[in-house]
């Protein structure tokens, strides 16, 4: 006659140690919840409620209440419906601006994930020691904030104090970097040495993930080191690659800096030379229809535009690959 067997003293039933299972679940639950609860808080302050605030705000105006024949009398919100997104879509300033973003990121984009391919590739290789130094070195732009780099640029720019004027000057070479011809490739030189280094570590993340031993395997068959970086590391890296121009462009959409401060020695620019400095003008007024309702109307619409832009370029990548 077979007898049951009993657990040994101490030892945790099959019960006890699904309740234990429970209780270290739960806890590593709210453990998570707890870590995860500052990025929401923060999420929700930074971007939920101001982008609900704006969309709210794009459906009103700012009105006269009355008092009178002239109008006059204290300023209230009027909800006026889609009246500000036809404004701006109507408006020729703002596809003017929208046409100068465009041109701009067709030259200063490519550049850009270029030059930020090749640093990668270069620190990925044998060829470079001390990569840390070159890291932080190629880095470093990105940690400057971007209105202090337009001003030190635009230094860099003024025909009266720039060294880099005099200096072309002095080979024979007149260059303006504040010409109505120069101004978009002066502002996109900003950009790319700000933005190039950000833009390489994260081609150098995605190099160094790559399985060592597809190197050794592709050496062992003969391959060159060229051939190493075009057959292996460069399509390796298209994710990566998509992230940073995915990145670019919506960076483009909202370029903002870099012709603010260089309106400020160039008054031709405007107040509309970018979509970004349209609504910033139209907020404080410069700008007719100006005040909080149609500057939101301009924010939401390049938000859409740079929604569709990126949508558009991920569905062409994806049927590329």
């Amino acid at each position: 006659m077979a007898t049951q067997q009993l657990p040994p003293s101490g030892a945790k039933t099959p019960a006890k140690l699904v309740a234990t299972r429970g209780r270290a679940e739960a806890k590593e639950a709210r453990s998570g919840r707890l870590f995860v609860a500052p990025f929401l808080i923060m999420f929700t302050v930074v971007f939920l409620i101001p982008m609900i605030v704006a969309i709210r705000q794009s459906f009103f105006t700012k009105k006269a209440a009355g008092g009178g024949l002239f109008g006059g009398g204290e300023a209230v919100d009027v909800f006026v419906g889609l009246e500000n997104y036809a404004a701006v879509v109507t408006d020729t300033r703002f596809w003017a601006g929208i046409g100068r973003v465009v041109g701009y990121a067709a030259f200063q984009i490519p550049v850009m994930i270029l030059m930020a391919l090749a640093l990668a590739l270069v620190l990925d290789s044998f060829l470079t020691r001390h990569v840390t130094i070159y890291r932080l070195g190629f880095f470093l732009p990105y940690a400057v904030p971007g209105i202090v780099a337009a001003m030190v640029w635009m230094y860099m720019y003024t025909p009266e104090i720039s060294p880099i004027v005099k200096g072309l000057s002095a080979l024979g070479l007149d260059v303006n970097f504040m010409g109505e011809n120069m101004i978009l490739l002066s502002m996109a030189n900003m950009t790319t040495w700000t933005f190039t280094g950000y833009n390489m570590l994260i081609f150098l993340a995605a190099l160094q993930a790559i399985p060592h031993d597809l190197y050794e395997a592709a050496r062992l068959d003969g391959a060159t080191g060229f051939q190493v970086t075009t057959k292996i590391k460069v399509p390796m890296v298209r994710g990566a690659a998509l992230l940073t121009v995915l990145l670019s462009i919506i960076g483009t959409i909202q370029l903002f800096n870099e012709p603010t401060v260089m309106a400020t020695v160039n008054p031709w620019m405007g107040n509309d030379y970018t979509p970004m400095m349209m609504a910033y003008n139209t907020m404080l007024g410069q700008i007719s229809p100006g005040g909080d309702g149609p500057a939101s109307a301009i924010s939401i619409v390049m938000a859409l535009i740079a929604g569709g832009l990126a949508v558009v370029y991920a569905l062409l990548q994806r049927k590329k690959d």
